[in-house]
């Protein structure tokens, strides 16, 4: 089944033909580590992570980096604020970044490439970009030269006046031109800085991603992704610096933007107060409910988290895990043969809306089954697609007495008071029974009354905000 995708580059929707089938490369911006991510970094981790595991099965030998900024202006006044060592900042930060990534069902890449790391490389592509007559050394700067690379602005479609407006460049006399952008810059002693031959300095942020694709990926890589507003200045002045570098190479075949994301129709922003962690989200809902969320919308349209959506996903999942805990005793295991209805919504430009509809119809398909032979088939379609998307994978008995959110509520006392009603009825003390049932309402735990007996989950928390 062929693979299509949005190319920002081009503006439409292509075949995807790598440069070589052996060894298909990608890369996606990773985070700058000064603070914990928020849950509008974490989706395009959770999409473009989603498309390596869907390349991943044509392309086995698929090379998938992400790197760490390690070093940054963010990160130095971070640190400062703290009174504490630059490395200090990013160690916690990269550490807390991968935890919270695994919770969250991430697949670690294959590449992780911190900055601090390459200075070398770093250097030494600023030494190419000088000698090429792309770039050039004033009072302790590198600076790119744009007026050097004429194609400059086709992947954001931007003029030269939106770009200069855009990028909030520093206006600065030693420049050529008000859109030329730093490669290096000098270092005062109480910032991290490193030899090199403009003086003791440090790179600029856009240099840092060109010199670690190159590192680990080579000159021209497959498909380079991130968010949107990555778009300009950052992924332009990738393909700028590191097209001049490499004698006029493409440096990205296929460029995949995903959309942003807002809180209830609000952008997210610290002022409003509507920026939620993601370690403080993933404390509160499970993992599941927060990559379906994730994936709700097309990666290319913009997300909108809200109350009423954040419930209504849970109630789909409620669904999906109340028919595979209706068939608990149908063993059955995750089916390796994907849907092909399943696969061609995500060989779609990785159309996940849609693959989550299949999943939902997968769900029905599964309840629906009749007979032992045609249950186990339903529910390994169900259980396979799930666990490509990173859904499905927790004991329904374990989904529904909510264990992975945080709760103080000891599991033995709810089961003690479920059990104690449970005995009011038998008795025919429906007073008590109500009364006990109440009190459990009360404590955030939904009782429900089977033909097999009570079962009990923790109430959907559901609000918006963290």
């Amino acid at each position: 089944m062929k693979l299509r995708l949005h190319n920002s580059l081009t503006r439409r929707v292509e075949e995807f033909v790598p440069l070589d089938p052996q060894r298909v490369t990608m890369y996606v911006c990773g985070p700058t580590v000064y603070n914990y991510v928020h849950i509008g970094n974490a989706r395009p981790y959770v999409l473009f992570g989603l498309l390596a595991r869907l390349l991943r099965r044509q392309y086995p030998k698929l090379v998938y980096a992400r790197n760490i900024t390690d070093v940054d202006d963010k990160i130095n006044t971070a640190a400062a604020a703290a009174g504490v060592p630059i490395a200090t900042i990013t160690d916690r930060y990269a550490a807390d970044f991968r935890k919270d990534m695994t919770r969250l069902g991430v697949d670690a890449p294959d590449v992780e490439p911190h900055a601090t790391e390459h200075i070398p490389q770093i250097i030494a592509m600023c030494e190419r970009l000088i000698a090429g007559g792309h770039a050039y050394a004033a009072e302790g700067h590198v600076l790119f030269d744009v007026a050097s690379f004429p194609a400059y602005g086709e992947l954001s479609g931007r003029s030269t006046d939106e770009m200069i407006a855009g990028a909030r460049v520093e206006v600065a006399p030693y420049k050529k031109n008000p859109a030329d952008f730093v490669l290096w810059k000098p270092s005062t002693p109480d910032l991290p800085g490193w030899d090199s031959p403009w003086g003791r300095g440090r790179p600029g942020w856009h240099i840092e991603c060109s010199a670690m694709s190159e590192a680990h990926l080579g000159e021209t890589i497959d498909i380079h992704a991130g968010g949107n507003d990555l778009m300009f200045p950052h992924h332009e002045n990738e393909i700028a610096q590191s097209t001049c570098a490499h004698g006029g190479k493409i440096f990205a075949r296929y460029w995949l933007h995903n959309g942003m994301l807002s809180i209830e129709g609000k952008k997210m922003s610290k002022s409003l107060g509507n920026t939620f962690k993601l370690h403080e989200l993933l404390e509160k809902h499970p993992p599941d409910l927060l990559r379906y969320m994730l994936m709700k919308a097309h990666y290319r349209q913009p997300l909108d988290w809200s109350a009423a959506a954040l419930e209504q996903a849970q109630r789909t999942l409620d669904g999906l895990y109340t028919t595979l805990r209706d068939l608990a005793d149908v063993p059955a295991t995750p089916a390796d043969d994907l849907p092909e209805e399943f696969l061609a919504t995500l060989t779609d430009d990785l159309n996940t809306p849609e693959a989550l509809a299949v999943l939902s119809r997968l769900g029905d398909a599964t309840r629906k089954a009749e007979g032992r032979e045609a249950r186990q088939e339903a529910k390994s379609a169900l259980l396979g697609a799930g666990a490509f998307l990173g859904l499905l994978q927790v004991d329904p008995e374990v989904w529904f007495q909510g264990a992975t959110a945080d709760s103080a509520l000891d599991e033995a006392q709810v089961q003690g008071l479920v059990d104690a009603r449970q005995a009011a009825k038998a008795a025919r003390n429906f007073a008590e029974a109500d009364r006990l049932r109440a009190e459990l309402h009360e404590l955030g735990i939904v009782v429900e009354d089977t033909p097999q007996g009570p079962r009990w989950k923790r109430a959907s928390a559901t609000t918006a905000t963290a």
